[in-house]
């Protein structure tokens, strides 16, 4: 049990340290841009003293005990030739039996020995051994391969339900994301998810993919409980290009063909022409035959985008889910993009979650989330006619002037926010809560003592 717990915590903290180490190196680029070399050493070097320190005591009392072993097996020997020399000496017991016996005490000795040297190499095995079995029997509450499920049509309408959904990650059930959130996505419409930052735009995907369960009500998908559809056929309906495309460690055809190997050439460079990536493709080397690297390092962060968003144009999939889908595009790609975009869904219901106000603005719905709940629902007009004070508006406002453009609310004195530079202008973004003749009169202000026209 003592070598036990040592095991144990020298583990936890060679498990920190790889965890440093492994963060500094997949993020060298942003360690050298700070200069933080010398930190990052330091900060291994410190999460190596307590390893070093338990290294130490351990290797004192694991030698200790191969001593004692060793000690007491050599001790054994010996006591074992003077005991039959004693018998062989007084008559007691004749030379041949006393030699068998010693041989038996001399490898019963040699295995106990043996055994109390392997004794940590026992414990490590243990414990490894203790945490796979701990997996196999974990019982999960998300079955993917549940035969007792019910199997997706092979058509699904895709319409997209939550109703009175309460929600909380695992991680912090204290912090809840949402509280009675009642939202719908019919049918082959485009729903756009719109909101600050945490108010749980995100989740949404995550909950339709099923990667957790609501705290309380139900996910409905074509009317029925999402928990009652077998998870793997569920998925093969549902495309998803995430906020963060993940790319693998394998060429750019086969990285816009995974999860549908069995696509033709054609269509996988019809899905690439669709998602304005065959252009780029094309000029490479190599072609798609191009090898994308270790989470596609070897592409920019807009060329991952445009395979990740080739990848979900092929699975044509009845429901799409898009997590800032262009956030890492150019404004002329982005343009692009929009109308494939439109042109790939049409028909297909689609989840939109975006900051960029301008990339929803023909959504059928545009649901705004604030405090875990549907704060403003509606199109882009409805909302803001009838909403003209809300969240939306208050965003388009801000984004407005982030990009020059002056406010509508201050339309009569507005000649010299015009001028104003874009680069000046973003830095009013942080008013956040500021209404827009505030806004318009900060600028205005700020100009004067900067001395812009």
């Amino acid at each position: 049990m003592f070598m036990n717990g040592f095991s144990g915590d020298l583990e936890a903290s060679h498990a920190k340290a790889t965890q440093l180490a492994g963060e500094a190196v997949a993020n060298v680029r942003t360690v050298a841009a700070f200069n933080s070399e010398e930190k990052i050493v330091g900060l291994f070097s410190l999460s190596l003293n307590i390893p070093l320190r338990r290294c130490f005591w351990k290797g004192q009392i694991a030698g200790s005990g191969y001593g004692i072993a060793q000690f007491l097996l050599y001790a054994s020997y010996a006591l074992g030739l003077w005991y039959a020399s004693w018998l062989v000496k007084h008559g007691i017991s004749d030379f041949s039996k006393t030699i068998r016996v010693f041989m038996v005490l001399m490898v019963s000795a040699n295995g106990a020995a043996e055994t109390l040297t392997l004794a940590p190499d026992f414990i490590k095995g243990g414990r490894a051994m203790r945490s796979v079995f701990e997996l196999l029997d974990r019982k999960t509450e998300i079955e993917p391969d549940d035969q007792d499920a019910v199997a997706v049509p092979d058509k699904l309408r895709g319409e997209v339900e939550f109703k009175h959904v309460d929600f909380a990650y695992p991680s912090r059930p204290d912090v809840s994301i949402f509280r009675d959130l009642n939202l719908r996505a019919r049918a082959g419409k485009t729903l756009a998810l719109v909101g600050p930052s945490g108010c749980g735009k995100s989740s949404v995907i995550a909950l339709i993919q099923r990667f957790y369960e609501p705290s309380s009500g139900r996910l409905m998908i074509d009317g029925k409980d999402i928990r009652k559809y077998n998870l793997k056929s569920l998925r093969r309906h549902i495309a998803v290009v995430p906020q963060e495309p993940c790319l693998f460690g394998a060429t750019i055809y086969e990285n816009i063909a995974y999860g549908h190997e069995s696509a033709t050439e054609a269509e996988i460079i019809e899905a690439a022409t669709l998602a304005n990536a065959h252009k780029f493709i094309s000029s490479l080397p190599e072609g798609y035959k191009t090898y994308a690297g270790e989470r596609g390092v070897q592409l920019s962060g807009g060329q991952k985008q445009r395979v990740a968003l080739a990848r979900a144009f092929l699975r044509k999939a009845e429901v799409m889910l898009l997590d800032e889908a262009t956030s890492a595009l150019d404004a002329e790609s982005e343009r692009c993009i929009q109308e494939a975009l439109e042109r790939a869904c049409a028909g297909k219901t689609t989840i939109v979650v975006a900051h960029r106000l301008s990339t929803i603005r023909n959504a059928h719905v545009i649901a705004v989330l604030d405090d875990g709940k549907v704060a403003e629902q509606g199109s882009h007009s409805h909302l803001l006619k009838n909403c003209p004070d809300g969240v939306y508006a208050r965003m388009i406002q801000l984004q407005r002037l982030g990009h020059g453009h002056p406010l509508p609310t201050a339309s009569t004195s507005s000649a010299h926010t015009q001028h104003v530079p874009m680069m000046f202008l973003t830095n009013v973004d942080v008013a956040l809560n500021v209404n827009g003749e505030m806004a318009v009169l900060l600028v205005r202000i700020m100009c004067w003592v900067r001395g812009i026209d």
